[in-house]
This record gives structure tokens, sequence and C-alpha cells, in this order.
């Protein structure tokens, strides 16, 4: 995963389209509710603690590759004693042979550029009937706001700070996921793309701390806020965040 740092308490904060994408995701599932879960890129657990409460007498286990997502997640579920925390890079993920029913994933994958070598990783914590059901950012996700991040980024006051700049997201297409799903050994693999627009009641902390968390981390600090209302200048009011999903349902 990218090493970008992340605020979980303000993530918690503002991240309501994700969680809200994510309980839809729970929604696939087809629990009894004994099973036990492993929850990857589990952020600061607004959706961790939905599954938790599908699951009465089932094991969760939450993942992230951020240690202060994991201690937000830890505060809001304080009290569950049947949630196991981990604080692993995606890429070389290992649940130590704990025997899982499934994997479960929201807003986390565009973040890994090697998706084949993620799906090896999930698959081989995976056995015979498991499920992978996941969401994220999906090809030409919020393009238009990367459009003119981009113009921003190429301003003078600012350019120097992205030399060499490598974007940190792979937003993947339908057909290419499910084909790189299928070579890393699942049986079943669909996966599908939907749009899901959002207007963030927050739009310069949203776009701050969710979309240009590593754009940020190039620059001062004292750049920061000019950088931001720079973006939004250029974007039409109210600030719309255009958003692809990419759906994922597979089975090994």
């Amino acid at each position: 995963m990218t090493q970008r740092a992340w605020d979980g308490k303000t993530y918690d904060r503002v991240g309501t389209p994700q969680a809200e994408w994510g309980v839809a995701v729970l929604d696939r599932l087809l629990l009894v509710g004994d099973e036990t879960i492993a929850d990857v890129g589990c952020g600061s657990g607004r959706v961790t603690e939905e599954l938790v409460r599908r699951l009465p007498r089932g094991q969760v286990i939450a993942v992230d590759g951020s240690a202060s997502m994991i201690a937000a997640a830890r505060e809001r579920l304080a009290g569950h004693d049947n949630v196991a925390y981990e604080v692993q890079d995606l890429r070389e993920l290992d649940l130590f042979g704990r025997v899982v029913d499934g994997i479960v994933s929201t807003a986390t994958f565009h973040w890994i550029h090697d998706h084949a070598l993620l799906f090896g990783r999930l698959r081989a914590q995976l056995g015979s009937g498991a499920t992978l059901t996941a969401q994220c950012g999906g090809r030409c996700n919020i393009g238009r706001v990367l459009d003119q991040v981009a113009v921003v980024m190429a301003l003078p006051q600012f350019a120097g700070a992205f030399e060499n700049w490598t974007e940190p997201c792979h937003f993947a297409d339908a057909p290419e996921t499910e084909v790189l799903l299928r070579e890393a050994g699942f049986g079943e693999a669909r996966c599908w793309l939907h749009d899901a627009p959002v207007f963030p009641p927050e739009p310069a902390v949203f776009l701050g701390s969710v979309i240009l968390g590593a754009h940020l981390e190039r620059l001062a600090a004292d750049q920061h806020d000019d950088f931001v209302a720079a973006v939004l200048a250029r974007l039409p009011e109210p600030f719309e965040a255009d958003y692809v999903r990419l759906n994922i349902d597979a089975v090994v």
C-alpha cells in the first residue's frame, strides 16, 4: 500500500460516503452470524462495527496498514471481545493460519498498484469455498477532480514538489480485475463498476484528508491550505467528488 500517513480520527469524521458504500458491500454477504471474516483495509472501523453487529456469534479480524486507523478502530470497537486487530501491509497479508470464511474490503484496493500480488496474498488466506467481497475506486474514479489537481500541481508555486510524481492510486477496470482474480486462484469472479458521486459537507477537509493526502505530503505544511483551496477553486460549486466504484465478488 502507499506509505502515505492517515489521520484516523479525521477520516472517521469525514468518511461517511466510504462508510455508506461499505455497508452496501456487507449487504452482499450471505451471513449466518457465526462466521469469521477479515476486514482488510478496515480504516477507522465504521464498516467493521456494522460487520461485528452482523456476526453476533462470529469473529472479525480488522486489518489496516495504518496504525492511526487501527487505533481509531480500537477506540470505536472498544467493548467488543470478538475483534482481533492487525497493522499489516496488504501486499504482505498474513493471517497466521487463522481460518476465515471470507474477506471483505471497502475503499482500499485502489491504494495498491500491484493487484496481481494483492489478490495472490488474499487467496493464500482463504480455503475452499471462502469468499472475497470488496469495493474500491474503479476506472475513471474522481477523474474530473484529478484533472484539476494535475493543473494545480503544475503551477509554479507547487510544481517543484511534484518532480518524479507517481500517482498513488490504481483505478482498475472490471474485466482486467476478473482476469487477475482467476489467475490468483479464485474459481469464480464477478466484477462491475457503478457511479457513486458524493457532495461532502466539509469539502476542504474531505479533499485534503481523503483525496489529496499523498499530494500534501509532498508540500510544506504552510502550503497545504493553499493547494487545497486552489483545487477547489477550479471545481464547480457545490464540490462534487465524481466517484466510480469497482465491485468484486469472488469465491475460491
